[in-house]
């Protein structure tokens, strides 16, 4: 079976030609889950085509602000005044980067951050795919209780020695990530690789105050995409186990086997309106990891908002009520 090649200590047959030459396993701690936040600790791990290491690099960065949750990565305020801003350390970050794909474990999260970290350099970041190594446990069926790392490591036998801490973190996924390659080629399985599309929106132009003066973030993240205003007014929350009805506000959280934008796509064709945040109006939200720390499902979980996985959207948008005639 596919899960028993998880543990075989060599790989068995002929490697997929159309897999990828190379991988960079990337853990980042940040001051908080927000787009305004910022990075404070970056690790990489570089792989070879078969998952082997070939070495690895970490950094502590000074985000020019709070360093956020300090009882969870550890770092301080006076521990990061003398490390570098995220511009002194780009080039080494993009040489680390630089024609693999991205691993990480919630990847669009990492990826986001790194992104928007570049766009403020004003630097392209030269990452082209990624792959969550949540959505790989999902193509292997790894029988895991969660989809957090430690259960992903456990699973492996992997033995985690400092949770949140970027290099250790990077380790850790790294030694995870090796046997589900194996396995993955093994079965000759589909890997789960998504477009990283680099942001060039981000713009520092400050807004004006209450007070005449300057006020608000420092920047903003504009997407380059824009979807028409939803015709339907929202008829509240979704409710398990009835269809979904025109109209209704639709948010996603994490990486998801299709690609985002096309599963957008698909829920505004069907009358939905595809929300950006999520708030007490949201009627549903999907995700594939119901238990990340994201900020979505974290207001998912305040506001009750109900929530089911990527399959279960497809099959809901088979069946969507048209809106009510008023």
């Amino acid at each position: 079976m596919l899960e028993d090649l998880t543990t075989a200590a060599s790989f068995p047959g002929v490697w997929p030609a159309a897999y990828p030459q190379g991988y960079a396993v990337v853990d980042v701690e940040t001051t908080g889950l927000a787009r305004d936040d910022r990075i404070i600790s970056a690790a990489v791990y570089r792989l070879d085509a078969r998952g082997e290491v070939e070495d690895h690099w970490y950094t502590v960065v000074n985000p020019e602000r709070d360093p956020g949750p300090v009882w969870i990565h550890g770092l301080t305020s006076e521990a990061l005044e003398g490390a570098p801003l995220f511009g002194d350390i780009a080039a080494e970050f993009s040489e680390r980067l630089r024609g693999r794909v991205m691993v990480a474990h919630n990847a669009v999260f990492d990826w986001q951050m790194i992104a928007r970290e570049y766009a403020r350099a004003r630097v392209e970041a030269p990452v082209r795919q990624r792959l969550c190594t949540i959505a790989l446990a999902k193509e292997l069926r790894l029988p895991l209780p969660n989809h957090k790392l430690e259960s992903l490591a456990a699973h492996f036998g992997v033995v985690q020695q400092r949770a949140h801490h970027a290099l250790d973190d990077a380790r850790v996924l790294a030694e995870a990530f090796r046997p589900s390659l194996r396995a993955a080629a093994a079965g000759n399985v589909r890997l789960p690789l998504h477009e990283c599309r680099p942001l060039t929106e981000w713009t520092d132009r400050p807004r004006i105050g209450p007070q005449g003066g300057y006020g608000g973030r420092p920047g903003t993240w504009r997407p380059s995409r824009k979807r028409p205003a939803c015709p339907y007014p929202n008829p509240g929350r979704y409710e398990p186990g009835k269809p979904l009805k025109q109209g209704m506000r639709v948010a996603f959280s994490g990486d998801t086997s299709v690609e985002r934008d096309l599963l957008e796509d698909r829920a505004t064709e069907a009358g939905l309106h595809v929300a950006t945040s999520l708030s007490r109006l949201t009627s549903l939200l999907v995700t594939n990891d119901p238990e990340s720390g994201t900020s979505k499902v974290v207001k998912a979980r305040q506001f009750g908002t109900p929530v089911v996985d990527e399959a279960a959207f497809g099959q809901l948008l088979g069946h969507v009520e048209p809106a009510s005639e008023d």
